[in-house]
């Protein structure tokens, strides 16, 4: 345990088994003068503690907008509707934004898509992790503060820490900023980090560091991750559970092997069939692209949103005209889910299928 462990102050109440996370209904939208964007429709999940999610879509989809809206940095014109996310016993969405500060670097940590940008050109990097230390936990001294920050770059994998914690954001190279990232996000102790496409712009050899660097905060210190992302690689060697984004709505969710193995979801079997598979014969491994686009999210359908693109319920009158409601596809908990029509028949299918050609 390290030594900040005297520093982080748990709520009375706290309870090891519940929830980190559960976030209930959450809509959020984008209004302009011209148009109202509704980003995130509904959305529910809950989020064990130490759990990997992987939120996953094409873009626009809504997964960063999820992601800000439960960091509470959804700005205007974006704003929460309504829904509830709920936090070592609070609704975050209640709080104040000075409220809502203290939670976030304490009991929230946030890894950007661009490091560059997420940190402050003129200041050194040891002094903005010291601030991170010290914007919630004041008694702590300077000096203290400073050698925290070296711990914690020592920790995320920097070599030679004592020195690079007097460099600036320009000195280092791309990994290392994304490092210093993980680290200014674990800095306190947070029940959850928020990953929003923290790798994209890494090479694959770095990439896989950041992503055990990653796997290995997250083992030892019990946080739960949501990580967003498009690259569904990713999730399959990252991620325990997904969470399917299209048009604003979870349009399936399972763990991991249930997605990759069975997808019930047409979105999902297409999203699958876009990736490649290493070691394919040749032909097998040809990419298949998903045709159309996705919906306009100020101008969206009566119906199924995937309704144009899908080859399953392309044209069907209750695809165009009734919104699929989600489905829970088994008894138990957590069930897998899946918004389509046909979801209960082809997961019965799938199980039909196992039970004949295990």
């Amino acid at each position: 345990m390290s030594s900040m462990t005297q520093w982080i102050d748990r709520s009375p109440g706290f309870d090891i088994d519940a929830p980190v996370l559960r976030v209930c209904d959450v809509h959020a939208s984008f209004r302009t003068r011209s148009e109202f964007v509704r980003a995130v429709r509904g959305v529910s999940f809950d989020l064990a503690r130490g759990e990997r999610i992987g939120i996953v879509g094409e873009s626009g989809s809504g997964k960063s907008a999820l992601a800000l809206a439960i960091a509470g940095l959804l700005e205007p014109p974006g704003q929460v509707e309504r829904g509830e996310i709920w936090m070592a016993g609070q609704d975050l969405l209640q709080l104040t934004e000075r409220a809502m500060r203290a939670h976030r670097g304490k009991r929230i940590g946030f890894i950007f898509q661009d490091a560059l940008a997420g940190l402050n050109p003129v200041k050194t990097i040891g002094s903005q992790i010291a601030e991170c230390i010290r914007t919630h936990e004041p008694a702590a001294s300077k000096s203290a503060a400073q050698r925290r920050a070296v711990e914690l770059l020592t920790e995320v994998g920097i070599t030679g820490a004592e020195r690079r914690v007097n460099e600036y954001p320009h000195q280092l190279s791309g990994g290392m900023r994304q490092r210093v990232m993980i680290a200014m996000a674990i800095a306190n102790e947070p029940d959850l980090v928020i990953a929003d496409e923290p790798t994209t712009a890494l090479d694959v050899t770095t990439q896989a560091q950041i992503l055990r660097l990653l796997e290995r905060m997250a083992a030892s210190r019990g946080c739960a991750v949501i990580f967003i992302t498009h690259d569904l690689g990713i999730v399959a060697g990252f991620c325990q559970s997904v969470c399917v984004m299209y048009a604003g709505r979870v349009v399936e969710r399972a763990s991991v092997d249930e997605i990759f193995a069975n997808p019930i979801h047409p979105y999902t079997e297409a999203l699958l069939r876009a990736i490649p598979r290493p070691g394919a014969g040749k032909g097998a491994g040809r990419l298949m692209e998903i045709g159309g686009a996705p919906p306009n999210l100020a101008l969206l359908p009566a119906g199924c949103s995937f309704e144009p693109r899908c080859p399953l319920g392309r044209g069907k009158e209750v695809c165009v005209d009734e919104a699929p409601e989600a489905v829970s596809l088994r008894g138990d908990s957590p069930s897998p889910m899946a918004e389509c029509h046909f979801a209960r028949d082809r997961f019965s299918a799938l199980a039909e299928r196992r039970r004949v050609d295990p």
